[in-house]
């Protein structure tokens, strides 16, 4: 008996199965938001629901033509049944061209979203990284949100959904998605290539999600992570801080390549604080280190104030090494 899942797309069955169970029903929410961590496969989970429909066994089988258009890197824009929005530009927006007028698609996507849907298939419209709606685009959805045209569904996808403004939030369901299990994640990232030499400091990174899977990525954050250890050992951070600076040729933008790298800080600020209550640690590669900083008389409650206010005031703030500097600082008990 075929199944009704990709045999590609591991973890969250149970969401999954939700959402198979409410389309064969007939009761699936017009907009549902999905929540959880960043990388760990929302945006694919919501790609299943228009991918079935498309999949010529009608199952998902990921073998098929129908199948592999959801599997192709770079993803598409537009399917007969779905049309992703997702944030672009340096500033990592979505910006109400996209919304009212040609920006993504002839009419934009109000006007798409009226459109009869093909044979057995709803319209679906997938909003990537929610959050990054900016006020304009956001207020211009409310209403369609609130009533959908029949047959059409909007999955917003987001790891901020405190970012998302309150109207659009209380007009969606919520579907709330957890980290991968490591066996899952590394299932995944074994299917990437990953070897099992890699696999102890991979799974400490990624805990759960599937953001290093990009070796550059992967590198770029364990050179981060020491960073921030040297810093805490009270090495300048003119010369320990490079790995920590944005980099301008980056296809991120400034403020989202910072806000990873100052959440990478509150992981070690975490362990180290477990490891003072004698608690266990993520970072496990870096025991030795983060067990100087445990040992240190710096309180952690300072340089985690100003993490997160730092990250909040992120997309305000234009002056990335001087906030980091600032953090650095605190971190050091200066």
């Amino acid at each position: 008996m075929d199944t009704m899942f990709d045999p590609a797309l591991i973890g969250h069955l149970p969401q999954r199965q939700r959402l198979l169970d409410r389309v064969q029903a007939g009761r699936l929410a017009g907009s549902l938001l999905f929540i959880g961590p960043d990388g760990i496969g929302k945006r694919r989970v919501a790609l299943e629901l228009a991918q079935r429909e498309l999949c010529f066994r009608r199952t998902a089988c990921g073998q098929c033509e129908g199948c592999r258009m959801f599997h192709a890197d770079p993803l598409p824009v537009e399917w007969p049944n779905l049309l992703r929005i997702a944030p672009e530009g340096k500033a990592g927006l979505i910006k109400i061209g996209v919304i009212r007028e040609d920006d993504l698609v002839e009419g934009g996507v109000i006007r798409w979203a009226h459109q009869a849907a093909p044979p057995l298939c709803h319209r679906w419209i997938l909003v990537e990284d929610a959050h990054r709606l900016n006020g304009a685009s956001a207020n211009m959805l409310l209403k369609i949100l609130e009533e959908p045209p029949a047959g059409t569904h909007f999955l917003l996808v987001t790891h901020k959904p405190e970012a998302v403004l309150q109207t659009i939030r209380s007009r969606c369901e919520r579907l709330a998605f957890g980290p991968l299990g490591e066996s899952e994640a590394w299932a995944v990232a074994a299917g990437s290539g990953w070897e099992e030499p890699d696999r102890a400091t991979w799974t400490a990174l990624a805990s759960g999600t599937l953001r290093y899977l990009d070796p550059e990525a992967f590198a770029s954050a364990c050179q981060q992570v020491e960073a921030w250890l040297e810093v805490a050992e009270g090495n300048p951070f003119a010369s320990a801080g490079e790995p920590l600076l944005p980099k301008k040729n980056a296809s991120a933008g400034q403020a989202e390549q910072v806000s990873k790298c100052l959440e990478l800080l509150l992981v070690i600020l975490s362990d180290a604080t477990r490891l003072r209550e004698g608690h266990p640690l993520r970072l496990e590669p870096w025991r030795e280190q983060i067990q100087a900083l445990a040992r240190s008389p710096l309180s952690m409650a300072e340089p985690q104030r100003l993490v997160f206010e730092a990250l909040r005031n992120l997309v305000r703030n234009p002056y990335a090494e001087s906030l980091l500097r600032e953090v650095a600082m605190a971190l050091r008990g200066v």
